[in-house]
């Protein structure tokens, strides 16, 4: 016989609990793993970027603002990423 029943009350609880613990520990695995990599053209102005801008823009910005391109370099990696001003 089964009881009075609150056995499997508990029971089912307890692997659904344990279902969702496994589910989670997944979650925060693949979101650690996958958290490193970068879309692009999703920038933010907390990465030093413009919103809408891709991250070889971004990077040929900032090695013209070092002084690493000259304006006539810059100009022509600007064209051949298409994004002309």
């Amino acid at each position: 016989m089964m009881g009075n029943g609150m056995g499997m009350g508990w029971g089912w609880l307890f692997w659904l609990l344990v279902l969702v613990g496994i589910v989670l520990v997944i979650v925060v695995a693949v979101k650690a793993v996958g958290g490193s990599v970068r879309r692009e053209g999703n920038t933010s102005r907390a990465e030093g970027g413009r919103p809408g801008r891709s991250r070889a823009r971004n990077v040929l910005d900032e090695r013209y603002a070092r002084g690493e391109l000259t304006t006539e370099e810059y100009r022509e990696r600007l064209t051949a990423l298409g994004e002309n001003q």
